[in-house]
């Protein structure tokens, strides 16, 4: 079937990309403040490189994978679309819009996907081998999982993944191909890397909140994006899709806040930027099939969850540096089960939840992705890391990570913060407060 290309849906599509892809330098901000002043700069470039990594892995072979023919289900052909070369005299049609921005849109799914996985092993991994887990992750993990969820058949192929088309569990942008995968895979290179020097004993507080709150604003911004670009027209689906992702966040932000006061004492800028953070993961997968009512519902579970959650890695002596496991896994199973809970038969998925009369059945769906996808991803990133850790290593030295692994990965830091020397300044003249020179300036200087 031919379809026409309809330009205000390819221009939402080609927008929402650019929300997308303006994510990851807001995650850089969101995780860089979290992490401490010795270790900003590296953080920033975990980030910043998988969009380069990421975006010529994806080209070349990614994409394929994600959206080739499928291979019984689980692979896309991994050469169809090679290089984006099929895409290049803009035929292919992926609904109203063209292929390419299809492609792009998804290959900006993938870059957010990949850098939030650094979260997990923050202030203690070589850079050389983060850039080389970034395309491995990619094509072993990210890749054959967003086939599975996202592939439906006849969408860029005729046969697509299992998950979407044979188990028929709803997933609008990735509750399970990103968050749930993201924060298994998180905890298992957790488990490989080990903990920080101190960790339990030294403080280890977020250096700069500014640049936290700045960065979940970006978050959420490009979120939009993320979301409603995923519906892939520009219709009444996008906007139910964007109040939900309004809504959740507002709804979870407060939940945090509230638990946090009567727990801590205290309602901090940290809780409400993580609050913001974990409604977002949670109707990533739901804001297509819930009303603005349930996606206030699941935005409140998740921020009350979630702040409870990110504590466990005390409990259990892991040390999961930014809260990947506790926001993105914890809040991608509640949105992802929330679905079989709470999906509204009215919203265009017409899935009908627990609470709608819908029994059980879409909620074993959910329940089955879940177990599924974070089980995938947890063994094979555990492979892979401990494959680069054996071969090239993946832990930086005691040495760099007690001095800043900004200067022994790098060889810069963050801030400059060395006093200024006089001494820099003798035989140059210094500047008067009202002009250059050793003469004031004004109308009756010659």
């Amino acid at each position: 079937m031919v379809h026409e290309i309809n330009t205000g849906d390819t221009a939402w599509l080609l927008t929402s990309a650019a929300l997308v892809l303006l994510m990851t330098p807001g995650l850089a901000f969101f995780y860089g403040g979290m992490v401490r002043a010795k270790g900003v700069l590296n953080m920033v470039m975990m980030s910043f490189v998988s969009i380069a990594t990421v975006g010529v892995a994806w080209a070349v072979i990614g994409y394929s994978e994600a959206f080739g023919n499928s291979l019984g289900g689980v692979l896309g052909n991994p050469v169809q679309f090679a290089f984006l070369d099929a895409y290049v005299n803009g035929d292919p049609a992926v609904g109203t819009v063209p292929a390419l921005a299809f492609a792009a849109f998804q290959g900006c799914f993938a870059i957010i996907a990949v850098a939030l996985l650094s979260g997990a092993i923050a202030e203690r991994t070589t850079f050389a081998s983060w850039t080389l887990l970034s395309v491995l992750w990619l094509v072993v993990v990210y890749a054959p999982v967003a086939h599975w969820v996202f592939a439906a058949d006849g969408l860029t192929a005729p046969h697509g993944g299992w998950i979407v088309n044979r188990l028929h569990a709803v997933d609008l942008a990735g509750g399970t191909a990103i968050e749930v995968a993201c924060g298994a895979g998180g905890l298992a290179l957790a488990i490989v890397l080990g903990r920080r020097l101190g960790f339990g004993s030294t403080p280890m507080r977020p250096h700069n909140m500014t640049l936290v709150m700045l960065g979940a604003g970006l978050l959420w911004f490009g979120w939009f994006g993320f979301n409603s670009g995923s519906a892939l027209v520009a219709g009444t689906w996008a906007a139910l899709i964007w109040v939900n992702t309004l809504l959740a966040p507002c709804a979870a932000m407060l939940a945090w806040l509230l638990v946090e006061k009567r727990r801590d004492g205290h309602a901090t800028s940290l809780g409400a930027a993580s609050g913001a953070v974990a409604g977002l993961v949670a109707i990533t997968p739901s804001g297509g099939s819930v009303s603005p009512l349930g996606a206030m519902a699941i935005g409140l579970l998740a921020g009350a969850i979630c702040a409870w959650a990110v504590s466990w890695k005390y409990r259990f002596g892991l040390d999961d540096s930014l809260d990947l496991v506790g926001v993105h896994l914890v809040g991608g199973v509640v949105g992802t089960l929330g679905v079989g809970l709470l999906a509204d038969p009215r919203t265009a998925t017409h899935v009908r939840g627990l609470f709608y009369g819908g029994g059980v059945s879409q909620l074993w769906r959910q329940a089955v992705a879940v177990l599924v996808v974070g089980a995938f991803s947890f063994v094979m990133t555990w492979l892979l890391a401990t494959v680069v850790s054996r071969t090239m290593g993946m832990r930086v030295s005691t040495e760099a990570e007690m001095t800043g692994i900004d200067l022994a990965e790098h060889s810069e830091t963050g801030y400059d913060l060395t006093p200024v020397q006089h001494s820099a300044f003798r035989g140059v003249s210094r500047p008067h407060a009202h002009g250059l020179g050793d003469r004031p300036a004004g109308p009756h200087t010659a």
